[in-house]
């Protein structure tokens, strides 16, 4: 009589034991690996899986990395893609990131043995990039600065503020709902499409707490329009709050119409709040700039330490702020020409399907709406947009005419043979 083999299977801590697994183990944790061999242990017992197969049934379950997220190429076209994490970090951002990973001086003085400012490396050097402002602070992303500012401002009174920047972004997200949520009343002027200075001045009473303007980032208005820029704004007596949105430090000549934090200190704004993922090209991040007794109050409310980032991001946004041009950058300013010869090499290497088409990027993340970035794509039959986001790295293009484009903008030039081989790997 033969023993079923099925009752021969191992035990579960001679196969953890197994040299195999050592290293999945160190790279993903004892308990992931354990449940995997669990699961093929049971297939050995149910006559799926033969005994001898089990360990490499147990690789071939174990993912890849310790984490959910998967990797992606983007090939959209869309600079600040919001659904694949904004902007992307330099490589300075991400060495500073594992060096924050550990042990750092993040509110320590190593000369005095004492605690210090947090983040202060940071601030220096967003106070150096903000010369105009009386100081700066960070919390964790744009809508908590202004919400911040609101809160310590406004709450319990009024936040005078133009129809025509009533704005909802992204998931339905209302930022009139934010600045409720504060215990502030909005004190709506204007018209949707035409305010003017004596609108401001005639809702200014006491129950002000701000004037807010807010840039309308993800949509324009043309026609019959009128809106008050900030220098007609700051002789109002309520702080002015001047949210950018976009994170643009100062003046950039390829968004002309997009609106910085320098030229609104300098307009005489006396709060400017912006992202730190969006055209600053750093990590999710809240950055406020203005007058310094102002910054003071806002640091010093006790809502300002549920709001602070960590010191991830601190490191980050320090080595964004002083390091390289940011991935951001570069792909905002990608040569056309460039761009389209990498897409013929990239074609000749893919055959009769692929072919190389002009394309138009856009700025995305709430950004320059309306700015087209001309460049170039290889288009690809349809099919192979479903095939090229079940990779790892998975590759997301953009679906125009029946064809999937794959526009390099935001293609590093040393991915491409990644690129090329993800496309070889769906036929």
């Amino acid at each position: 009589m033969h023993m079923d083999p099925r009752r021969a299977v191992p035990q579960t801590d001679s196969l953890l034991a197994d040299s195999r697994l050592i290293e999945p183990q160190r790279r993903l944790g004892r308990p992931r690996v354990r449940d995997a061999v669990h699961s093929s242990q049971q297939r050995v017992r149910d006559g799926s899986l033969p005994v001898d197969q089990l360990i490499d049934d147990v690789l071939s379950s174990l993912p890849a990395r310790a984490t959910s997220f998967t990797p992606v190429t983007n090939a959209t076209g869309i600079v600040l893609h919001t659904n694949l994490g904004r902007a992307p970090l330099s490589d300075a951002a991400r060495v500073a990131l594992i060096a924050a990973a550990g042990y750092v001086d993040v509110e320590y003085d190593l000369v005095d043995g004492a605690r210090a400012m947090r983040g202060r490396g940071t601030l220096a050097a967003l106070r150096a990039a903000l010369p105009d402002a009386g100081d700066v602070m960070v919390v964790n992303n744009g809508a908590a600065a202004l919400l911040l500012a609101v809160t310590v401002l406004a709450s319990g009174r009024e936040v005078i503020w133009s129809r025509g920047e009533l704005v909802e972004i992204g998931d339905g997200f209302r930022l009139p709902d934010l600045v409720t949520s504060t215990g502030a009343t909005l004190r709506e002027v204007g018209t949707t499409n035409r305010t003017t200075a004596a609108d401001y001045a005639a809702a200014v009473g006491e129950r002000s707490g701000c004037v807010l303007k807010v840039h309308t980032s993800n949509f324009r208005m043309t026609g019959f329009t009128s809106s008050v820029p900030v220098t007609e704004l700051a002789g109002l007596d309520p702080p002015l709050v001047v949210d950018v949105g976009s994170g643009l430090l100062a003046p950039d000549r390829l968004l002309p119409d997009e609106p910085d934090m320098a030229t609104a200190l300098r307009d005489g704004a006396d709060v400017v709040t912006a992202s730190g993922d969006k055209l600053l090209g750093g990590p999710q991040a809240g950055i406020i700039a203005g007058r310094a007794e102002l910054i003071a109050r806002f640091r010093r409310h006790p809502l300002a330490r549920a709001l602070r980032v960590d010191k991830l991001t601190l490191a980050a946004l320090e080595a964004t702020l002083g390091g390289p041009r940011s991935p951001t950058a570069l792909a905002l300013y990608a040569d056309p020409t460039l761009l389209r010869s990498r897409a013929e090499a990239i074609a000749a290497r893919l055959g009769d399907e692929a072919r190389v088409v002009p394309s138009d990027g856009a700025v995305g993340g709430g950004s320059g709406p309306g700015v087209a970035l001309p460049g170039w794509a290889v288009s690809l039959p349809e099919r192979y947009a479903a095939l090229l986001r079940a990779g790892d790295p998975a590759v997301v293009g953009r679906l125009e005419g029946g064809r999937c484009l794959l526009d390099l903008r935001c293609v590093p030039s040393p991915a491409d043979d990644l690129l090329t081989r993800a496309v070889l790997a769906c036929r």
